[in-house]
């Protein structure tokens, strides 16, 4: 059938790419910035600076946007059939699909200027989570259960968020992530059960589907997984009750999804899911209270006092190089004057630091610079 005319006013227009970025429904940038958020404040011990909480506050909103234009693209043929997905700006034809593409690419575009601000190892993980992105939209079409490609996506803020506060993929990035996978699996099969007729009719694979009866059961697990991914974070990183205040709150609301979920109305459904982001929300205000509390013991302190004990022994190891330096190229009569020039080989990085070492250990040897 042919498209409806494209309409000629630019305000119209900019309606619709907002149509087309969900810019009314922040649920989606919401459910995918509460796991981004918690790993940010865990790989920094507290308040990671705001930089960096610009950068991925940012990133996350434009990736997300980026991320509805590519999906909109892949399914534009597929969303005509189904009732919730039937008016998109692209599946109506009001954007075609080179504008959605266009502006989807140049949205990545600021997302990874602003990933161009951190590290290298950021970047790195960034063009990663970009591919995981790029194929989820086209899971559906050859996977059973395209909500754990979805998952994995939306772990990837986990893993950039370590690597932009400098920090190693520990324990608890990993249980992090594995519970976040858990957590998407449970809302977005919440999701997939608003469209499972239409789905079924027009041979869309979900896990709404591949679950059939035990939907509502897997949901529940994958919910029971999540709260207890937190309650091992917060007993193995934090010591503090507001942690375990969010595990409490955060499990009442699973509650609340079960009675949303357990007749699978359409309309339900859609409102557990569109509510979701609170669960995340309430997790990571725990954890923020519990570390701003002084609860944080392991994990960043660990890593600090290792880091300052790497500091000392290796200022004692250049001192002890410097001593010994210093005694054999210099004498009592010639005076303390460092002589660098035999370290040449070490680059300037390492003869700045040994010249340090010499001044150190001459002040607490005054008796060589006296003739």
């Amino acid at each position: 059938m042919p498209y409806p005319a494209l309409p000629p006013d630019w305000s119209q227009r900019a309606m619709l790419y907002l149509d087309l970025l969900r810019w009314d429904r922040p649920a989606g940038w919401l459910l995918l910035l509460w796991p981004t958020l918690s790993a940010l404040w865990l790989a920094a011990g507290g308040f990671p600076g705001w930089h960096l909480l610009a950068v991925f506050v940012l990133g996350t909103i434009l990736m997300r946007s980026a991320g509805c234009c590519v999906n909109d693209v892949a399914d534009r043929e597929f969303d005509r059939h189904v009732q919730r997905t039937a008016r998109r700006p692209v599946t109506t034809g009001h954007v075609s699909v080179r504008e959605a593409l266009a502006v989807g690419a140049v949205l990545a575009l600021i997302a990874f200027a602003l990933v161009c601000t951190t590290n290298l190892h950021t970047v790195l993980w960034a063009c990663a989570a970009l591919a995981v992105t790029l194929l989820y939209p086209y899971s559906k079409r050859y996977v059973s259960m395209p909500q754990a490609v979805l998952g994995v996506a939306f772990g990837m803020g986990i893993f950039l968020a370590y690597a932009a506060v400098g920090q190693e993929l520990d324990a608890s990035a990993w249980i992090l992530a594995i519970g976040n996978l858990c957590w998407v699996l449970a809302y977005d099969t919440a999701y997939a059960m608003v469209d499972r007729d239409d789905d079924l009719r027009i041979g869309i694979r979900t896990s709404a589907i591949t679950l059939g009866r035990w939907d509502v059961a897997t949901v529940m697990g994958c919910y029971a997984l999540y709260l207890a991914s937190w309650a091992l974070l917060f007993a193995l990183q934090v010591r503090s009750a507001w942690g375990w205040v969010a595990v409490i709150a955060a499990g009442a609301q699973v509650a609340w999804h079960y009675r949303l979920l357990r007749a699978r109305r359409r309309e339900e459904c859609f409102r557990s899911f569109r509510a979701n982001h609170w669960l995340g929300c309430t997790l990571f205000v725990g954890l923020m209270l519990a570390m701003g509390n002084g609860g944080f013991t392991r994990g960043a302190l660990i890593v600090e006092d290792l880091r300052q004990d790497y500091k000392e022994r290796r200022f004692q190891a250049l001192g002890f190089i410097g001593e010994h330096l210093c005694m054999l190229v210099f004498t009592p009569r010639e005076g303390a004057v460092p002589v660098i020039g035999a370290c040449k080989g070490s680059g300037a990085g390492w003869q700045t630091r040994i010249n340090n070492a010499l001044r150190e250990w001459l002040k607490a040897h005054p008796e060589m610079q006296k003739g």
